[in-house]
């Protein structure tokens, strides 16, 4: 079985909303061994949307759309589906008592214009949501002479996740083959694509069975592995040797996998360590606080920090002498040095991290460029201070700083754990 996804609603063609469904979808699909072969994105347009479900029929065996089965006007999934399918419209009465019962427990008489979303088509299994008011189904045709599904979803991922795993994923399982795909993604950071482009270049050229991509996002590269096998165990044992033969070319350049975070391995890091941190930051704003502490359980860890963007914050707070900044400025490993030792201090950690920087746009020099930080790391016996500069507005800037900052921090804590 092969699959297309068709994303549907003018916003996500303006960019108003970014068009998360298709990733799940294309997750969940590869997870039971179907592969999706194309994903579209149509307006709220019923000539465009029935020529683009026409085009996905005759190209795929499951069809899955994503939006448009709300009560407004601009919701044309519905009556397109039926259009295009040849199955009629009709009420389903208990979908109709579901819809109704959820306006009643607001307090809210339901609009004449909800009574259109409990029509399903003929034939269609229906997928009730409890999230909203919109149900999901899915339809079996026939187009010369193949079996055909179309699987429509509504458009919030509030609803359709839920709604997917509950009732179409069980659902396709029984039209499935033997096939399974099992996908595992290993995270780089520190070096450049091209770098680990030459490190597993042999690897990235296999084919057949497993194969790998690599992906790059802003400070981090992604490599993905993808099995396929007739049974998941089979699957996961394939994706297992090419991972190990990976991480022996890699080493500590991986940070993590899947859904594994930098500042979560961090975390897992300094906890089995039993060694705390306190973070000064200037140019990034309290970016690397605001990372470490998405963790749950960071407290255990980061016991405090300052966002110490004046100089004379710098002085009171942090200690830094008045004379070190007027000599060597706000922007220096001096100062970068002194805020460290000075976050230590105020937090009594055991290690103190310190940024300071030009993020731009504006304030750069010849000497001291857009996009140069300096990074502190400082314990009880020295403190180190590292030299970067970073590409990218001041966003990406301030990022890739704070990316930086935690992978140092990471090598350094795998050092301690070594020694």
């Amino acid at each position: 079985m092969n699959a297309e996804i068709i994303a549907i609603g003018t916003e996500l063609l303006l960019g108003f909303v970014v068009n998360t469904d298709t990733v799940f979808l294309g997750r969940a699909l590869a997870g039971l061994g179907i592969d999706c072969y194309h994903q579209v994105t149509v307006g709220d347009n019923p000539r465009r949307l029935a020529e683009t479900i026409q085009t996905a029929l005759h190209r795929a065996d499951l069809v899955i759309t994503c939006g448009g089965l709300g009560p407004t006007v601009d919701d044309v999934t519905l009556e397109t589906i039926a259009r295009v399918s040849g199955k009629p419209l009709q009420l389903n009465s208990a979908i109709l008592r579901q819809i109704k019962n959820r306006f009643r427990k607001s307090g809210i008489r339901m609009p004449q214009s909800n009574r259109r979303q409990a029509l399903i088509p003929q034939g269609a299994a229906v997928f009730p949501n409890p999230i909203g008011t919109a149900p999901g189904f899915l339809l079996p045709i026939r187009i010369g002479g193949r079996r055909k599904l179309i699987a429509a979803l509504p458009g919030p991922p509030a609803e359709l996740i839920p709604m997917t795993e509950k009732f179409l994923i069980p659902r396709l399982q029984r039209f499935t083959g033997k096939t399974l795909i099992r996908s595992r993604t290993l995270k780089v950071t520190g070096i450049t694509e091209s770098e680990v482009d030459a490190k597993v270049r042999g690897i990235l050229a296999m084919n057949g069975a497993v194969t790998v991509g690599i992906y790059a996002h802003p400070s981090q590269i992604d490599l993905r592995i993808t099995a396929k096998a007739q049974t998941g165990r089979a699957a996961d044992r394939l994706v297992a040797g090419v991972e190990a033969k990976i991480r022996r070319r890699l080493g500590n350049l991986l940070f993590g996998a899947d859904e594994e975070t930098l500042e979560g391995t961090v975390g897992k890091l300094l906890k089995k360590n039993r060694l705390t941190l306190g973070a000064a930051e200037s140019c990034t704003g309290g970016l690397v606080q605001h990372r470490l502490t998405e963790v749950p359980g960071s407290s255990d860890y980061l016991l405090g920090g300052l966002v110490s963007y004046s100089n004379r914050l710098k002085s009171s707070a942090l200690g830094v002498p008045a004379d070190l900044l007027k000599k060597y400025g706000a922007v220096s490993p001096q100062t970068a040095g002194a805020m460290a030792r000075g976050i230590r201090r105020m937090t009594g950690a055991d290690l103190g991290l310190a940024l300071t920087g030009i993020a731009g746009p504006t304030g750069g020099t010849k000497k001291k460029p857009v996009g140069l930080v300096y990074i502190a790391l400082s314990d009880s016996s020295s403190t180190v201070v590292k030299r970067h500069e970073f590409p990218g507005d001041r966003s990406m800037v301030k990022f890739r700083a704070s990316q930086a900052a935690l992978n140092w921090l990471r090598l350094r804590l795998l050092n301690d754990r070594s020694s």
